[in-house]
């Protein structure tokens, strides 16, 4: 509800003497006085139409506080503005502030009354999207991810309604051992968008809550209105818990959509996406099992083949031909060798007889077989002329066998 702000009254010195309650009820109710006509905007909570009265009584709330006004207004004003109206409708009234100082109580007097009709709804409601949207809180990069499993859900919906059985039914039917912290709220009407938001505080302070879940079933655009809400997007924006929104169906849109982590279309569908399917889980568990099975006995076999072949190679099948191989090639290098080295003796005896016969028949002691003698002085020096030795020398002559020892005794005529 909007109204014009004022300036509070000046306060009283702490010297003057304090004020009766009448005086201050006075001074209250001239004040309000002054703030005139005011337009209106809220939620009918109640109408009380009393039999034979012609005025009528209203309780205005506040959409988003728990705040409430009484409105009273003359049967011909709301017949003629709102003729249909019935409560939980929003609407908005020309109205005078009035308070009564014998109860002090402050209620509003309306002398026009418009029931808000569904094209204004839609319109304030995409103005709100655009505020909404521009200040981030729909932006994509800022949504959590699920858990793959919650420990537990927080669920906020409707007393005993159809969207709480499924919800319920659809999660425990996926995955049976689910827990689940359930706060039953209104889900329509002006109380519910204050208990839906203390019923969100709730469960994002309950550290074992993993995932909290806003369902509902489908209903009219004013029905849905409370999830449209500014007040309880800006909540949801600041939970620190991953928030489902299951409102409605396909054609249901409301702001919370927009602004939770993650929109399901019906409550069934959000059962689908909070908890995995336990036979599926144990279907992937089965085809994972059997994939690793295949894949290790597909890997036995091939080592298994592959040993196979290295057993059928020649040095594994008989590991001895190997040595048998090594010790025939050694036999014959070794008989090689012994060849080798056989010749070359051989070889090497021909060449010493052949050097031992040119050296015999070079070598002195073979001129003296052929009859040549060798004559050497008593010093030892070969007498090579006979000018070389006097009368009386003594000489030594050696023959092929043995020698002789003579004396010059002359020289020769000659």
């Amino acid at each position: 509800m909007s109204q014009p702000e004022a300036k509070s009254p000046e306060p009283k010195s702490s010297a003057e003497e304090p004020w009766p309650v009448r005086v201050v009820s006075q001074k209250v109710g001239a004040w309000i006085a002054k703030l005139g006509w005011v337009w209106v905007d809220g939620q009918v909570a109640q109408i009380s139409r009393r039999p034979g009265s012609g005025v009528v009584f209203l309780t205005l709330r506040d959409p988003s506080a728990d705040l409430s006004l009484t409105v009273t207004a003359h049967r011909d004003v709301l017949d003629a503005g709102a003729p249909g109206l019935a409560e939980g409708a929003r609407v908005t009234l020309h109205a005078k502030p009035e308070f009564y100082p014998a109860r002090g109580t402050l209620s509003l007097r309306a002398d026009e009354i418009r029931q808000v009709g569904l094209g204004e709804l839609l319109a304030r409601l995409e103005r709100l999207k655009k505020l909404l949207a521009a200040e981030g809180l729909f932006a994509r990069e800022r949504k959590r991810r699920l858990p793959f499993l919650p420990g537990r859900i927080g669920l906020i919906t409707g007393r005993a309604s159809a969207a709480e059985r499924d919800v319920l039914m659809n999660t425990r039917r996926r995955w049976p051992a689910v827990d689940f912290r359930v706060i039953n709220v209104a889900v329509q009407g002006p109380t519910a968008v204050p208990q839906m938001i203390d019923a969100l505080k709730v469960l994002d302070n309950d550290d074992t809550v993993d995932v909290i879940v806003i369902a509902r079933g489908g209903g009219s655009v004013e029905d849905l209105l409370p999830f449209s809400d500014e007040a309880l997007c800006r909540a949801v924006f600041g939970a620190r818990t991953p928030v489902v929104s299951a409102i409605g169906h396909e054609t249901d849109a409301p702001l919370l959509d927009y602004v939770a982590d993650l929109r399901a279309s019906t409550p069934t569908d959000a059962a689908k996406r909070i908890v995995p399917d336990l036979a599926d889980e144990m279907r992937l568990i089965e085809m994972a099992r059997n994939r690793l099975d295949r894949a290790v006995i597909s890997t036995i076999e091939r080592e298994r083949h592959r040993i196979e072949s290295w057993r059928s190679r020649p040095v594994l099948a008989r590991p001895e031909s190997l040595i048998d191989q090594r010790a025939a090639e050694v036999v014959a290098l070794r008989d090689r060798a012994g060849r080798n080295l056989e010749h070359r003796v051989r070889r090497a005896d021909d060449d010493l007889r052949h050097t031992v016969a040119r050296l015999r028949a070079l070598s002195p002691a073979a001129t003296l077989q052929r009859g040549y003698a060798i004559v050497q002085r008593a010093d030892g020096d070969v007498v090579r002329a006979a000018g070389e030795v006097a009368a009386g020398d003594r000489l030594r002559i050696r023959l092929a066998e043995g020698e002789i020892r003579a004396a010059v005794v002359g020289e020769d005529s000659k």
